[in-house]
């Protein structure tokens, strides 16, 4: 028995629940592309929170706590600033509020880059106190004794080319990647670098799509799409992108649901409310039991 957390929605507490495990795990994950085709594509979302993964579970494979928390969550200008601390914390909360898809956490900027030793120093802490199943890092083939080092020491890794946004000073932005023959070269070795190394699955960002397609096609282990092509072996978005939570997003979301508006409108009949004092006090809305005596 595995044990899952449920948030009571009477009282916004989370409690224990034992679930059976049913969790989808990195090798299920893994052996979805057989011969170079995945016939089931990937499903994978962002979660930062046990309530919002408790409402993505049941839809996702996979679900990525990724350091775009640190603009979605905390308002950063960039991922650069996010900590371990912060990654772990989320982690945390995301597992407790999951039990059917993979949990992924990002490793953050400065967490894992100086030497393999480091990097499975703080992997090694994501694991323990988060609980997931695995966790992600940028860069190919720089990082890819890195990832053999973290995989053949029992912490399954998933792999990130192409727009790197860790490296976004150097890049010098957020534009596609591998428009020239040289650059489109380099994550094709990238890529390759890291399936190699034991990468259990490879998300390709925002490169143009005939290269995400040769890459898909190139390599043995999945790879997760974002911005880049449908054809990839599975697709990731930023959840509060979809669901328009944001007035701006990159040009290739699909906004599924405007939950800023319906989130305005809900706050803005609330201040009516009150402004009016119409608002509901505990008199109008608790009905005691017909049994209870004084």
């Amino acid at each position: 028995m595995s044990t899952t957390f449920q948030l009571d929605t009477s009282t916004s507490r989370a409690h224990p629940t034992p679930a059976p495990m049913k969790r989808l795990t990195v090798p299920q994950i893994r052996a979805r592309k057989v011969d170079g085709v995945t016939a089931e594509p990937i499903v994978m979302l962002t979660a930062y929170t046990a309530r919002q993964a408790q409402l993505l579970d049941a839809h996702c494979d996979l679900l990525l706590v990724g350091d775009s928390l640190g603009q979605v969550i905390y308002g950063l200008p960039s991922s650069v600033p996010v900590t371990l601390d912060m990654m772990v914390a989320h982690g945390a909360a995301v597992v407790r509020g999951s039990y059917h898809a993979a949990v992924v956490v990002d490793m953050p900027f400065g967490s894992y880059e100086a030497s393999p030793e480091a990097a499975f120093a703080s992997a090694a802490r994501v694991l323990k106190e988060t609980g997931c199943a695995a966790i992600k890092l940028e860069g190919g083939e720089a990082m890819a004794a890195t990832v053999a080092f973290l995989v053949q020491r029992g912490i399954p890794v998933m792999g990130h080319v192409g727009l790197t946004p860790q490296a976004v000073n150097v890049l010098g932005g957020y534009n596609a990647r591998g428009r020239s023959t040289a650059e489109a070269d380099k994550i094709m070795a990238d890529a390759r670098a890291l399936d190699n190394a034991g990468a259990f699955a490879v998300v390709i960002e925002g490169v143009v799509e005939p290269i995400a397609v040769a890459i898909t096609q190139a390599i043995g282990c999945p790879t997760i799409g974002i911005g880049a092509s449908a054809q990839c072996d599975g697709q990731v978005l930023v959840t509060d992108d979809m669901l328009g939570l944001f007035e701006r997003v990159p040009r290739f979301v699909k906004v599924y649901e405007n939950l800023a508006e319906v989130i305005g409108n809900a706050a803005a009949h609330y201040a009516a409310d009150v402004r009016a004092r119409t608002f509901p006090g505990p008199e109008q809305t608790y009905q005691p039991r017909a049994d209870k005596t004084a």
